[in-house]
């Protein structure tokens, strides 16, 4: 326990942080942590990502977020107290793969209840450590890492800053646009989005003629594949996109027009493995926060700047906007679109998502 954990150099083996963009390499980290590589981020130890890590490895620490903290009883340490930080701790012993995976996914807690005792440390890289661990939000894998590994491969470079530039909405274009009859509106317009350093694709569905003189009726859609596709009546997504079309159909239909944006940000940002995850910690009784708060997520990472730039290249700069969430629209506003009205969009429930539904209601401030 009386190694150094120390910031990796030119002499580690690892590259020499890469000529290309700041955007290509953040792109680059979010791949390696998807095939299990670790990252040699500037000024910071190596970080191997655990759960799609490989081989034999052993770390002597370990950084989480601080809502995993919170649940492994670190909070009350003066290096993991406050809220929102990432946490670098050590064990009693060193981490192999197992032991590290214990720590990092709340859905082994019940086969590990007794886990340490563990110790947080101080932390003198916390830039680099956020932007790894919200990079491995972003590769929708568990936010744990095994600092400055025994047995690690070659490591992708990149510095904290990159992550910033990865996540710039600007360089979001318009790649091509068609019509798509629906059964809302046969008349509608579909328009696709993409970035050069995002591999995912946002698209507007256009509902009844664009114009300037008219404020659009506008629903901000993440996507969700169990409720959307599945029909799950775990959450009210499914009901929400297809009473959304409609509306705009209806506007349409008096003169108006409406966009659905269809965001591709599964789980509120998570991912759609980490919001199975977290479907599975409400199955054991957590809602939703907590939930998300035990896999050490954010109940909230929507990408609110690329709903804006989609507006924009759609020229719309204020909206009638569908949501029962005021944070919402805070959020819109303050990427520069003006939400003229907030229209109500609350559906019936079901009995088995009353309780998602009174935990969006409570914990997150919607109006139902």
């Amino acid at each position: 326990m009386g190694k150094t954990v120390r910031p990796c150099s030119a002499g580690d083996g690892v590259r020499a942080l890469s000529a290309g963009s700041p955007s290509r390499r953040a792109a680059q980290a979010v791949d390696a942590l998807r095939h299990g590589w670790p990252l040699a981020i500037e000024g910071a130890p190596l970080l191997q990502p655990v759960e799609t890590a490989f081989g034999e490895m052993t770390g002597e620490a370990m950084l989480i977020s601080a809502t995993r903290a919170t649940t492994l009883k670190l909070a009350n340490q003066r290096e993991a107290a406050a809220p929102r930080q990432p946490v670098l701790m050590r064990g009693a012993q060193a981490f192999d793969l197992p032991a590290a995976l214990a720590v990092a996914d709340p859905a082994l807690d019940m086969q590990n209840p007794l886990k340490g005792p563990f110790k947080a440390l101080p932390l003198g890289w916390e830039t680099q450590a956020r932007a790894a661990l919200e990079l491995a939000r972003m590769a929708g894998v568990l936010p744990a890492f095994l600092v400055d590994p025994q047995g690690a491969g070659e490591a992708v470079s990149l510095s904290a800053g990159d992550v910033a530039a990865f996540a710039d909405a600007s360089r979001l274009q318009i790649a091509t646009r068609a019509r798509l009859p629906v059964a809302a509106a046969e008349d509608a317009r579909i328009v696709a989005f993409r970035s050069p350093d995002d591999t995912r694709e946002h698209i507007a569905l256009v509902i009844g003629e664009q114009s300037a003189d008219r404020t659009p009726l506008v629903r901000l859609h993440s996507e969700c594949l169990t409720g959307d596709i599945l029909g799950s009546l775990k959450c009210d997504c499914g009901p929400q996109l297809d009473a959304a079309l409609h509306a705009m159909a209806a506007e349409a239909g008096r003169g108006g027009w409406g966009v659905l944006l269809y965001m591709r940000q599964e789980g509120r940002g998570i991912g759609i493995i980490n919001k199975l995850r977290a479907y599975r910690l409400q199955d054991q009784g957590f809602d939703t926060v907590d939930a998300n708060t035990r896999l050490g997520l954010p109940d909230e990472a929507r990408d609110f700047p690329t709903a804006a730039r989609m507006l924009d290249l759609l020229g719309i700069d204020t909206i009638r906007l569908m949501t029962n969430n005021p944070a919402k629209v805070r959020a819109l506003e303050a990427e520069g679109v003006h939400v003229a009205e907030r229209v109500p969009h609350a559906l019936p429930d079901n009995p088995h998502n009353t309780d998602y539904l009174a935990t969006k209601r409570d914990r997150s401030g919607h109006l139902l």
